[in-house]
Order: C-alpha cells, then structure tokens, then sequence
C-alpha cells in the first residue's frame, strides 16, 4: 500500500460517487484513503432527495486530525457544498502548503441535481490558489468561465484561460458532454497540453466518474507518478470501471464498478 490521500467530499447514499467512490478508488488502486465528510446526501440512480451539510468547523477538525497524526501525500477536494465549508476547508489548506491538491468541482450531480450553493461557486475560486490540478467537465467549465462551450477547441480556450487568471499549475477539462464517436480530455500546464482520447461508451452507468477520475488522478500523484501517467491510468481505471458495471438501479445514473478486473 503506496500513497495517502485525504479526501474532502460529501456522502452518497447509494453508493457510486463522492466519498464511498473515493474510497474505493483509492483503495483499488493500492492507496491509503482517509476522509473529512462535507455532507450527507440521501440520493440513488434516480436522484438527490435531500442533501445535510457538515458544519464548517467539524470539516476542519477531521482534516486536521488526519493531517495531524498520519498526514497526506495528496489532498482531493471534492463536493464541498457551501462558502463556510469551502473557507474552512482552505484556512486548513493554508498550513500545508506543501501538500499538492486536486480539485473537483463538484456543482450538479450525474442526475441533475445542484449540489453546490450559491455562496459556493463564488467561494470556490479562492481555493484555487492551493489547487496542483483542477478537473472541471464542460458544464461546470461553463460556470466557472461563465461561457458556452460547444467545440473542443472552445474547452480548450477556456481552460487555458481558467488556468492563467487563477494560476492554477494544471487544468483537466474533461469533454464527455460534448457531441461526437469519440471522448477527448485536455490536461493543460504552464508551458504544455495532452490531448487524451477514447472511444465513447454508450452507457448510463457513468455516476460517480467525477469524483473517481480525480481520485484516481489524486491516488497517482501520491504514488509518484508524474502527472501525465497518473492522468492516463486514471482514465483508464474509469473505463474499465464503466465497461465492467453492475447491473444495479431503475435510474439514469447508475453506478461503475470500482474494482475491474483490470486496468
């Protein structure tokens, strides 16, 4: 077991996203999760009936307790929900500097539901000052940027220029909502960008990819792994998570398989 990496996200209920996909992503892939619990949501593959916030302090104190006694390679933020969890979150942050983090950010579920606040949105962009790797899909691109983004080339530019006017050192947009046979990731850095592309799969078993893309990415990084080969196993771990899902739940955002038989 390689690699410890505390995850700051909130708990879904049935199961294929936040901190019970975290956890087993983590694991799967030979790491140490450990977790300060954001929120409570009552949800399955149909929806979000109710969502519980922690209160700000109590987030804090679990990751202070983790990152106190047995620490962390990788911090991976994921539903954070409010401006009082998102800011006590980064008065934490703030007295481990060293300590890389990836962000994603985590505004509507599979299922439509919104899962940040208002407050939250405008909050969130003060924590990118302590973000290694943020890994937005389109729409949440969209909110971020405050642009329609129809084409790869304007996820592209948006990205870039998310990257630039926050200074974050990388950014993932991630391009399943957009049309076409094929899927196609950007990682763009400072000074370079990769280009990853997959054939599409046409499936509803995609809950969760969210969270347990970053969390694989996250897992990766704390393993040494640079960040274009933590980026390219994680995709992989996800597709295999997706091709290999279980036959469970009536609705549209049913769960992955977070232990595949390979990657």
């Amino acid at each position: 077991m390689k690699g410890r990496v505390l995850i700051v996200a909130g708990s879904d209920s049935g199961g294929g996203a936040g901190i019970q996909a975290d956890i087993k992503t983590v694991t799967a892939l030979g790491g140490f999760a450990m977790t300060a619990l954001t929120a409570v949501t009552a949800q399955n593959t149909s929806g979000v009936s109710r969502i519980e916030y922690m209160a700000p302090d109590m987030v804090a104190e679990q990751m202070t307790m983790v990152l106190d006694d047995i620490g962390a390679d990788v911090i991976k933020l994921g539903m954070l929900g409010n401006a009082g969890i998102m800011e006590a979150v980064g008065r934490v942050l703030a007295q481990h500097p060293t300590i890389p983090c990836v962000i994603d950010p985590v505004m509507v579920a599979t299922s439509g539901a919104k899962l940040m606040t208002a407050d939250g949105e405008s909050a969130l962009a003060r924590l990118y000052s302590r973000c290694f790797m943020l890994t937005p899909n389109l729409p949440e691109l969209e909110v971020l940027t405050g642009k329609t983004l129809s084409t790869e080339s304007e996820m592209f530019e948006a990205a870039r220029a998310l990257r630039v006017s926050h200074d974050i050192r990388w950014v993932l947009a991630k391009g399943g909502h957009l049309s076409g046979p094929d899927v196609t990731d950007i990682l763009i850095g400072a000074e370079k960008f990769h280009n990853y592309v997959d054939t599409r799969i046409h499936t509803l078993h995609t809950h969760g990819t969210g969270c347990t893309l970053a969390s694989a990415i996250a897992t990766g990084l704390a393993q040494d792994y640079d960040v274009n080969n933590a980026v390219a196993r994680a995709r992989a771990y996800v597709r295999q998570a997706i091709l290999q899902a279980p036959s469970y739940g009536k609705g549209t955002a049913r769960p992955m398989n977070h232990l595949p038989d390979a990657v």
